[in-house]
């Protein structure tokens, strides 16, 4: 490569016409000579005498070389520029510095991206040495050069940002009095002071230790106050914001800060009428109340506060001292609306009332009458705002207070929200409507049963609305089918027998009649949270609804073929999706009385999986309807194996698409619980492939967990069949034990009691099936390993999950209760299982059930070891 210039080249790159070719004569260039290429674009970079948009394109690729958003790209592109010479890097790194000095901008914010790509790569390798050090003379020491300065602080946020906060601890201080000198209210450019701060906002999270000082917290605080009553509303903004991340990072100081300045700056923010400074007051209080309710929620886990080496954590109550006046100004806030008011845009009254939300959860019953203040001052009001307003505060604050606080007041108001589903005003509506569904959710046992019909009858009429009145009237449809639902079964009739046929068909047609494919998501959502929590008398709606849904799984896949599009195909794939989750709801509650349409359900279930595309979720969601037919014809199921296991142990080998294979996983515990010993035929092409997964380094390691549980499964449905596995098992499970016992000495607890969990899971399963096939002389061969990975985990000092203490529990009791008294008297006899055992039935952690256990195997365990 020769050519001196390459200036015509990305010239090219910004023609609509020319852009493609361009781009392919620079991934050319790049790969005939890397570094040539890299120095090319340098040149562009700090060449005065061209366009700005030229010198940023320059810039930019050069940035695109060196990282990218993808991990694994990312980490490619980092070791080829670690791999190029010193002279090249030195070339690229020494332009980007220099310049930061441009006065041109865009140049300037080009190069700010290049040092932020490059230090990325190599100060946590500890290269690069003289970068912090030169850019803090650049901003502390160049005081007359104000485009140095201010592109110099850009550049240092973008360096705290993406690099690893441990790797500049070490430059903590030096940062912090830079960026703090910038944005000090004496700082002339107020240009140079906004980007301070941001840079400040990117490097808060590495100067904990001097926020742990006094004098330096002071200090900083003092600079961040001021600079919220800077000379230009950028500047302003960016105060705000390093205040919201100061409060989420550093609550534990900001007491004597609340008290002398947050407090009225922030709620002289909320008042401001640019919407920039008011939607960053709202963001700190919702980061205050977010906290305080944290705080109050681990304080409450934590009743024992001797166990805590510090004691519980300190709630300054800041949300609950401020209630009246946070809520008159998010109530004020919340009046901030239009008519035309795009819903997916966050807006200042969205904000006004996720704050107001969370300020009930800190502050619990204190909101109520101060919220209802304004609410019965507003609801009736000619302005349509505070009419909406009113119900928003409302809907807001119905999880916190007490329910006996609040749910008669919810009854009392029910009769007004329901009128206001007829409200003139679009927003009205919408708003009734999702307050609707949070008395729904929050409060469904409040609705008096004399209002349940208008209630219900004011929903089923939001769906025909606008499409967001009825997307919120489908979302209470699912809560109120939820939580005014019964266990399935247990009960003759309930609440919502009378309208239940009437709901559904309100639900369905609204999802016929729809085109948004979330909304028609929804609404089947609302369907199956019916079907699933609804009364006996419910059962031939249930039944309809069934054969309706099977007719359209039919006809989905009869058309399949005619689809052209992309968005057609991908329409048709999520209807799919809906249809199948909501047979599967039909079918778990129909239960034995799905034998009529079973045939018909796996065969369109079948075809559905024949024709699914890779790039949809149809195949998990028709595998889930499946298991819930496993469930529901037990053996019966036997007759469809034929058909299904080919399907079923491809996704098994599927290891690229994990979740499909996790799902196949939990789909053959469901079928061996329901076939037993009639799955035998199928066992050793299903082994042979759990055993690969397990090997195969390519499956995502959260399946593994579950394949070593399914062994269990296995092993108690096929009992003393399961001896043609049991060596390659135990072994299998040793290896998995040992690979438990490294990473619970690692990093990853979670994951090694995920992976005991499942291997105490395939020993029970072992045990039983053994024992119920009276083959205990085989579990004996077995047994001294299974106690010694007993021990092992028991006896551990690494943290032990409650799932696993109890399957301990429970797999020593049934080893006990497997072998006769006396077989295995010293194993039982030893100190640590009674140790252990005690241990369970004398922590508090553990509750009544699981005692209950503990105390089961202690009988057995006293029995095995006492025998003669």
């Amino acid at each position: 490569m020769t050519m001196s210039s390459i200036t015509p080249i990305l010239q090219a790159t910004l023609s609509p016409d020319d852009h493609q070719k361009a781009e392919e004569h620079l991934n050319t260039l790049a790969a005939q000579n890397f570094p040539q290429y890299l120095s090319l674009l340098c040149a562009e970079l700090l060449n005065e005498s061209i366009s700005a948009e030229i010198r940023f394109m320059a810039a930019l690729l050069i940035k695109n070389a060196i990282t990218a958003k993808e991990l694994p790209k990312k980490q490619e592109y980092a070791q080829r520029w670690l791999g190029l010479d010193l002279q090249t890097r030195t070339g690229v790194k020494g332009a980007a510095l220099m310049a930061l000095s441009s006065t041109v901008r865009n140049a300037a914010s080009g190069a700010t991206q290049i040092v932020q790509a490059v230090a990325e790569v190599e100060l946590p390798l500890n290269q690069w040495p003289e970068l912090i050090p030169t850019m803090l003379e650049n901003v502390t020491n160049q005081t007359d050069n104000v485009d140095l300065r201010r592109n110099t602080l850009q550049a240092l946020g973008l360096v705290c940002e993406a690099v690893d906060p441990e790797v500049l601890v070490q430059y903590s201080n030096p940062i912090l009095t830079a960026v703090v000198s910038g944005a000090r209210k004496e700082e002339p450019s107020a240009q140079v002071q906004e980007t301070a701060l941001k840079a400040l906002y990117n490097a808060l999270e590495f100067v904990k230790s001097n926020f742990n000082e006094p004098g330096e917290r002071n200090y900083i605080m003092t600079v961040v106050c001021e600079a919220t009553r800077g000379a230009t509303l950028e500047v302003q903004v960016a105060a705000f914001e390093c205040l919201v991340k100061i409060m989420s990072l550093y609550y534990e100081h900001m007491e004597p800060y609340m008290n002398k300045a947050l407090k009225q700056l922030t709620l002289w923010g909320l008042k401001q009428e640019k919407e920039e400074i008011a939607i960053q007051a709202v963001e700190f209080w919702s980061t205050v109340c977010e906290i305080e309710a944290e705080i109050m929620a681990e304080n409450d886990m934590d009743e024992d506060e001797e166990e805590l080496e510090d004691g519980p954590r300190k709630n300054y109550e800041f949300g609950f001292a401020n209630v009246t006046e946070l809520i008159e100004a998010l109530w004020w806030l919340m009046t901030k609306k239009e008519e035309d008011d795009d819903e997916d845009e966050w807006t200042i009254s969205m904000a006004a009332s996720t704050c107001l939300a969370l300020l009930a959860s800190c502050a619990h019953d204190h909101v109520v009458q101060p919220v209802l203040t304004f609410v019965e001052t507003h609801i009736h009001s000619s302005d349509w705002r505070y009419k909406d307003a009113s119900v928003m505060a409302f809907g807001s604050i119905l999880d916190g207070p007490n329910p006996d606080v609040l749910g008669p007041v919810t009854a009392q108001a029910l009769p007004i929200l329901i009128s206001l589903m007829k409200d003139p005003s679009l927003q009205v509506k919408d708003t009734t409507a999702w307050t609707l569904g949070r008395v729904c959710e929050m409060l469904p046992t409040y609705i008096p049963p004399d209002c349940l019909p208008l209630f219900i009858s004011a929903i089923l009429e939001g769906l025909n609305e606008n499409p967001r009145v009825a997307a919120n009237c489908s979302w209470a449809i699912m809560n109120i089918g939820e939580n005014l639902g019964v266990a399935q079964g247990a009960a003759d009739t309930y609440v919502l027998s009378p309208f239940f046929d009437a709901m559904v068909q309100a639900t369905n047609a609204a999802a016929d009649r729809s085109t948004d494919p979330n909304f028609k998501a929804t609404c089947y959502e609302a369907m199956s949270s019916l079907v699933a929590n609804s009364a006996q008398d419910c059962l031939d709606t249930v039944t309809k609804l069934a054969v309706m849904v099977l007719e359209r799984l039919e006809h989905s896949v009869a058309v399949q073929n005619q689809l052209v599009s992309a968005d057609d195909k991908r329409n048709h794939y999520e209807h799919q999706s809906n249809l199948c989750g909501l047979l599967a709801s039909c079918i778990r509650r129909m239960h034995g009385l799905v034998f009529p349409i079973a045939d018909r359900s796996m065969q369109a279930l079948l075809m559905v999986m024949s024709s699914a595309s890779r790039q949809s979720t149809v195949m998990e969601d028709a595998f889930l309807t499946v298991g819930g037919l496993t469930n529901a014809l037990e053996g019966d199921f036997f007759r469809y194996m034929d058909a299904f296991a080919p399907p079923l142990f491809a996704a098994l080998q599927n290891v690229e698409e994990y979740q499909m294979c996790a799902i196949a996983v939990g789909l053959v515990g469901d079928i061996t619980r329901s076939l037993g010993e009639k799955m035998l035929p199928y066992c050793d092409t299903l082994m042979n492939i759990l055993m690969t997964d397990l090997q195969n380094p390519a499956l995502n390691k959260t399946v593994k967990p579950s394949i070593l549980s399914s062994f269990g499964d296995i092993a108690l449905a096929i009992g003393g069949h399961f001896a043609t596995y049991m060596d390659v098992t135990v072994q299998v499970l040793q290896q998995a034990s040992a690979m438990a016992s490294t990473v619970m000495t690692g990093y990853d607890s979670e994951y090694g009691n995920q992976l005991r969990e499942g291997i105490i899971e395939a020993y029970v399963g072992i045990a039983q099936g053994l024992k119920g096939a009276n083959k205990v002389e085989m579990l004996a061969t077995v047994a001294p390993q299974i106690f010694a990975f007993v021990q092992e985990v028991a006896t551990s000092n690494s943290p032990r999950s409650l799932e696993v203490s109890m399957g301990l529990v429970g797999l020593i009791g049934d080893m006990a209760e497997a072998f006769p008294p006396g077989r295995f008297k010293p194993l039982f006899s030893a100190p640590w299982i009674n140790n252990f055992i005690k241990s369970i039935r004398t922590d508090r952690n553990f509750d009544s059930e699981h005692r209950k256990v503990a105390k089961w195997a202690r009988e057995l365990v006293r029995r095995q070891a006492s025998a003669a």
